[in-house]
């Protein structure tokens, strides 16, 4: 069964507080553009031109901050048959060497989005194919805008930081692309967290317990106390 995690401290249930708020207002925002685009179109034969782009960009942000925040909560899913019918020891072992697996391939997804992204807002990428090995000059392209979304605050100081002082008439792409190397750095901090929280716990996965068992158990403690 994998360790539930439970924030502790102020610190801690303020940034727990802060990642379920900021997914729910992703949510939010992406129903509520698409609920305004309908009535839009069906009503007013209108709609907003950049809603779509927005709502695909939320999605985007949704899903890449919601797989780090599913590794904190270890709300993963996963096949434990094997898991379930080793000794603890060999479960332990098992478990530790899945969790360091996953943090070396995050630690490859957070290399290529911070390549990819890098370019976008004026930096340089890494060299090395695998691993990085320093930086490499890459050609910048700051100047590369959304299709339709607006830029809705802040636009002087994005073109003074980001595009030498020249105007933007959309959204720079370094704005929505910026979740892919933040979304991958959290993804990092909460598999190393996990696989902490694994090694403390001497047993344990970095997925969650099965889901169908637990519902069934909850109904059956319902039923009790009624």
């Amino acid at each position: 069964m994998a360790t539930k995690y439970v924030p502790k401290g102020p610190v801690s249930r303020a940034i727990h507080e802060f990642e379920e708020t900021f997914i729910a207002l992703l949510l939010g925002l992406m129903t509520l553009v698409t609920f305004a685009n309908v009535v839009l179109r069906y009503a007013f034969n209108s709609q907003l031109i950049w809603g779509l782009e927005l709502v695909l960009i939320l999605f985007a942000w949704l899903v890449l901050f919601g797989i780090s925040y599913g590794f904190k909560v270890t709300m993963h899913l996963g096949v434990d048959a094997i898991l379930a019918i080793v000794n603890p020891r060999v479960r332990f072992v098992m478990s530790l060497a899945a969790a360091l697996i996953t943090l070396a391939y995050m630690l490859l997804l957070l290399k290529g989005a911070w390549d990819y992204w890098a370019p976008f807002a004026g930096f340089d990428a890494t060299s090395g194919r695998w691993f990085p090995t320093g930086f490499e000059n890459t050609r910048d392209q700051g100047w590369y805008e959304t299709e339709q979304i607006p830029i809705p605050f802040l636009q002087g100081w994005l073109e003074n930081t980001f595009n030498v002082g020249e105007s933007y008439e959309k959204m720079p792409r370094l704005v929505p692309y910026f979740i892919l190397p933040f979304g991958a750095f959290l993804m990092v901090v909460r598999v190393i967290e996990a696989t902490l929280r694994l090694i403390k716990a001497g047993d344990g996965s970095l997925i969650v317990s099965h889901e169908a068992e637990d519902a069934v158990e909850e109904v059956a403690a319902l039923n009790k106390e009624n």
